[in-house]
């Protein structure tokens, strides 16, 4: 018998037991009014007069009506500039003890975004709910003896100026709890080395010394290390290599796009848990097999707001318009995408994080990731957004049995008509023209106003296809492999022909 996974898991399941639901509508109340009495001394509070919102009778309302949106260039320019010159009680009381590198959609440029060591707490209290709400997956004993693989950046972190800088998940990962370490894999050692192949390299040759119950990490880069573990083994499948993995936390990116892929490298059926860690902070996990949607994390950190995702309040750059309304978690409704709006510990106040959201149930407060404020196509009005797209291809793989992990696409001008140029990361000898045509009639299914567009002004869909591993090696040219990337999933024309170049030169 398993004696330490009875152990763990039985304490896992009393935690369980003690911990009761709160109201997610209260936690959120609750969060605003504990931020706003920590930072009202902070330059930033002072501006905006967090004292005289929290006197307010309608904290969240006066908070809304006081502050601005910002989105990072915004943040960064009017106040996190100040910060990282060294000064302190900027946006929160003292100064942040690390910086995460992120660049979001793939770009050469990292953001700086400031991680207190608030954040790191909110960070742990998170991971700890997620691993309790284990005890609500069917998972057996012994699966809690089993090492987990988390492939994220490095934790080698370097040092600018008086803080030490990343990317989150490499901070996270650096700062582990001790009773963790001996089953968190690869090791700090290989988790340090920054070469991302040399890294892979490292954990293919050693696979077979771990047994590894448990993967996670950002899904595209993940089935990457998946192959070349398959492949330095000579095995058919992952768990010819580890055959106890049952569990993949899948994070960074909506999981529905790689998982007929993810799936293909696996020999048993493994049980995907999504969880949405950005680096701006823990926002969400998924707390129970029933659904494929996630838990805000609501009691811990952040407060959320949530602005109708409609073309009239985004801007061109997928900034939002400061007259664009937004709503409390006790006023949204379910189906309907909203552009999320984060305030945390770590000093980021109504900040435009850049991901579109749903709710699935709004009493759970349990969401989805749609996608991306600028990953938005309205040329022409054909108002497509990446859960319509996601939802096409999703289509195409069943109805060709084809896999199509990634994909891009931009509206282009043919002799002065618009069309919409698709690049699908796929292996398959399909013509592109049918590709093209099933395409097109999924979208007109799945969205009307594309339908209205197409008989119009868009006129005509072109499908090109290419290795998924092309996708990688672009965002690998473009930032590292590894890394915090979200692919671009609408370009515009500049992008869009430097992409076609580098697909060229591939």
């Amino acid at each position: 018998m398993a004696i330490l996974g009875s152990i763990i898991k039985k304490a896992i399941d009393l935690r369980g037991n003690l911990v009761s639901e709160t109201s997610p509508v209260e936690d959120q109340q609750q969060v605003l009014k504990e931020m706003l009495e920590k930072a009202k001394n902070t330059a930033f509070g002072k501006y905006y007069g967090f004292s005289k919102i929290l006197a307010s009778e309608t904290v969240q309302k006066q908070f809304a009506e006081s502050v601005p949106f910002f989105d990072y260039h915004q943040m960064k320019a009017e106040w996190w500039d100040q910060t990282i010159q060294g000064l302190e009680d900027i946006t929160w009381p003292g100064k942040p003890s690390y910086f995460a590198l992120s660049s979001g959609t793939t770009g050469k440029t990292s953001k700086r975004i400031p991680v207190t060591d608030a954040m790191i707490d909110a960070i742990r209290t998170a991971g700890i709910k997620q691993v309790g709400a284990l005890s609500n997956f069917e998972l057996p004993t012994d699966f809690f003896e089993k090492e987990i693989m988390m492939l994220g950046s490095s934790t080698d972190l370097s040092e600018r100026d008086e803080f030490l800088e990343g990317e989150i998940s490499g901070i996270s990962a650096s700062n582990i709890p001790f009773w963790f370490r001996g089953y968190y894999k690869p090791g700090e050692d290989i988790a340090k080395i920054d070469d991302w192949d040399t890294r892979v390299a490292t954990i293919a040759k050693r696979a077979k010394e771990w047994d590894i119950g448990a993967l996670s990490g950002i899904p595209s880069w993940m089935e990457l290390m998946m192959k070349e573990v398959i492949k330095y083994h000579n095995a058919e499948t992952i768990h010819d290599v580890w055959p106890n993995l049952q569990v993949f936390t899948s994070g960074g990116v909506a999981f529905q796009p790689y998982e007929k892929s993810f799936r293909a490298l696996c020999g048993k059926n493994v049980t995907v848990i999504d969880t949405y860690l950005a680096s701006e902070g823990f926002i969400a996990f998924q707390q129970r097999p029933e659904t494929t949607s996630m838990k805000l994390v609501t009691d811990n950190g952040i407060y959320f707001e949530f602005v109708p995702f409609k073309p009239e309040y985004i801007q061109e750059d997928g900034s939002l318009s400061q007259d664009a309304p937004a709503l409390t978690l006790a006023e949204v409704e379910t189906d309907q995408d909203y552009v999320l709006i984060i305030s945390t510990v770590s000093g980021a106040w109504r900040y435009l994080i850049g991901d579109t959201i749903a709710f699935t149930d709004v009493e759970r407060a349990e969401i989805k990731i749609t996608g991306r404020t600028k990953f938005f196509l309205n040329v022409v009005g054909s108002q497509l957004s990446v859960n319509k797209m996601d939802t096409a291809l999703r289509e195409l793989e069943e109805q060709f049995d084809i896999k199509i992990p990634e994909f891009t696409l931009a509206a282009v001008k043919v002799d002065e008509e618009f069309h919409h140029h698709w690049y699908l990361g796929t292996e398959t000898d399909l013509a592109e023209t049918k590709l093209a045509e099933a395409l097109d009639t999924a979208l007109k299914e799945a969205n009307k106003n594309y339908k209205v567009a197409r008989g119009k002004a868009l006129k005509g869909v072109k499908v090109t296809t290419v290795s998924p591993e092309v996708f990688h090696e672009w965002s690998g040219a473009n930032k590292k492999k590894g890394g915090q990337v979200k692919m671009e999933r609408v370009m515009n024309e500049e992008k869009f022909a430097e992409w076609e170049e580098f697909v060229k030169n591939s």
